[in-house]
């Protein structure tokens, strides 16, 4: 495991998965399977619920695109799968922001808890970019098709309270400060319930989700890699880090 995870497990039988890429915890191929390799090692032991956090102000941005992670992608991919296929149940603790990729992250997660200081975006075509990480199949499933569709084609962020609101967040909490402890609280809560019996529940409620991500991915790494090659991407990333609004000409 890489150290840029760790993993604790307490008496109650939580398990605390933690990204430690402060400030904005991006990720590449290397934290992500840490991150898949963490809960399946779980499964394997007496844990039976996990809390995914992070440390700094941000839960997690995603991929850092300005680095030219295109030949990773596949890889990204086939471990960002291997998370939805994990057999415990998670809860993702939203400090700070959850983008684009992160977003992804947060969404393989089974629930999120967050504070009105939270943000989300799928800021992808505010890039110049398609969407990944299987956001094409788990935001419609957590949000609908009309929400999701909007964040997708706005690449609008939005706060924790309309978050909450849409179902995207599940508990809202008063500030930043609490979203840990009220993760860890909710991922206690399932801890006391009948692990043979949380399991197969998990397991008919995301019956075929992984498998549907996997489909997606394939669809969504084959428009990233068309989308990359246009100047509309190159303006996006370049407006992003200079932090001004970008000018797309459609090309």
């Amino acid at each position: 495991m890489v150290s840029d995870v760790t993993v604790e497990v307490g008496d109650d039988l939580v398990a605390t998965v933690e990204l430690h890429r402060p400030p904005n915890n991006f990720f590449d191929v290397a934290l992500v399977a840490a991150v898949a390799d963490a809960y399946e090692e779980l499964q394997a032991g007496s844990c039976r619920a996990i809390v995914l956090c992070s440390e700094g102000r941000h839960f997690c941005a995603g991929a850092d695109l300005t680095r030219g992670t295109e030949r990773t992608v596949g890889d990204l991919y086939e471990q960002a799968v291997r998370l939805f296929r994990a057999e415990l149940p998670v809860v993702a603790a939203v400090t700070g922001a959850a983008i684009g990729g992160g977003l992804g992250l947060a969404l393989s997660a089974d629930f999120r808890v967050a504070s009105p200081e939270s943000r989300f975006a799928a800021n992808f075509s505010r890039l110049g970019f398609h969407h990944g990480f299987g956001l094409t199949v788990s935001l419609p499933a957590v949000v609908g098709s009309q929400a999701a569709a909007w964040l997708l084609y706005s690449g609008q962020r939005i706060g924790g309270e309309q978050a909450h609101a849409i179902g995207l967040c599940d508990r809202l909490v008063g500030s930043t400060e609490e979203i840990r402890d009220a993760a860890h609280q909710m991922a206690a809560e399932l801890a006391a319930a009948a692990p043979l019996a949380v399991r197969a529940i998990r397991a008919t409620m995301r019956r075929g989700l992984a498998d549907q991500v996997r489909e997606a991915t394939d669809l969504e790494r084959a428009e990233q890699e068309r989308l990359r090659r246009t100047a509309d991407f190159a303006e996006g990333v370049a407006a992003s880090s200079q932090r001004r609004e970008p000018r797309f000409t459609g090309a």
